[in-house]
């Protein structure tokens, strides 16, 4: 009986030591909330990676569409949610860079409040212009402008967005005065633009090439510092007659402050394995984005180098937030 005593304390105490053990991760499916509506980029790359993620995980990835405030409604709730691996957030310039330079009140701290996974893609926007403005290139475009200041009007998918501080970072470069017209979405943005209501405007390649092609519009330069295979004949904004000049959406995966380190380090091992993929690779591509690899780190200093960036941009022009 004396043999028995110790043998049961040590088994209940075995019990015990099991039962407090971390459960492995992950365990139940995960899900990344999409600040944006399904059928965008920004959902259509989520569950590009989610899948791949999702197969080295061994767990379901689900997509969560969140749209509203521009953002800050799906990246108030995952600030706001268990940190424990389960909630990522995909995190854009607008989300995570505007945002909270333009609303300085948001419900969330940009920096404080999340820990980046690691960049997913980063995305130009095209310089396009309406057919009845007669212009073939940036030279003409701005030789226009300067023509006749403030009298052009270009459009964006709303006040703050990526597309207006891209066109007013260009304007800016370009020492030209324009008006700006918000819209709801590019998409409305770009029908009054192949009416000839709009002079120009920036928006995704996604959205401008295939208007391009058909006509509707013209595509003049891309935001980004190399061409893009999609269009390997429409030259940068840089090589058109102003240096270094970039304008880019970035893409990234975030987490909950908090998130237990072995957990992060889990999760931007199954992204970067996810981006490796060749078939997530060449969808990418063909929305005009380019595949990122980086650390967690790397994305971090983009956040804070383009919040400074886009800050200065905002400042300078003027722009106000209602």
């Amino acid at each position: 009986m004396r043999f028995l005593i110790p043998l049961i304390a040590w088994t209940l105490s075995g019990a015990c030591l099991a039962a407090d053990a971390p459960t492995a991760f992950p365990n139940k499916p995960l899900k990344i909330v999409v600040p944006f509506a399904a059928g965008g980029s920004t959902d259509v790359m989520a569950r590009l990676v989610g899948q791949k993620m999702a197969e080295s995980l061994g767990q379901s990835v689900l997509i969560d569409n969140k749209p509203g405030a521009g953002g800050a409604i799906a990246s108030e709730g995952v600030a706001k949610s268990l940190p424990d691996g389960y909630t990522l957030l995909m995190a854009t310039t607008s989300t995570h860079a505007i945002l909270p330079v333009a609303q300085p009140k948001l419900p969330y701290d940009a920096q404080r409040d999340f820990v980046p996974l690691g960049l997913v893609a980063k995305a130009p926007n095209v310089l396009v212009v309406s057919p009845s403005l007669g212009v073939n290139d940036v030279k003409g475009l701005l030789e226009l402008a300067r023509a006749k200041p403030a009298q052009l009007s270009f459009a964006s998918s709303g006040n703050g967005t990526i597309t207006h501080l891209v066109s007013e970072a260009f304007n800016k470069a370009a020492g030209i005065q324009a008006t700006h017209v918000p819209y709801k979405t590019g998409v409305q943005a770009l029908t009054d633009l192949a009416s000839g209501s709009i002079a120009y405007q920036f928006d995704s390649i996604t959205w401008t090439l295939p208007q391009a092609k058909a006509g509707k519009i013209k595509a003049l330069a891309i935001s980004s510092l190399k061409r893009s295979p999609l269009a390997p004949d429409l030259p940068t904004v840089a090589e058109s007659g102003l240096p270094g000049f970039e304008g880019l959406t970035w893409f990234g995966l975030m987490v909950p402050a908090g998130t237990p380190l072995e957990i992060q380090h889990k999760l931007a091992k199954a992204l970067q394995g996810a981006l490796q993929h060749s078939d997530v690779q060449t969808k990418l591509m063909a929305l005009g984005a380019e595949p990122a690899h980086g650390t967690p780190q790397d994305m971090q200093a983009v956040m804070r180098e383009d919040a400074l960036r886009w800050g200065k941009v905002i400042q300078d022009a003027g722009v106000k937030f209602e």
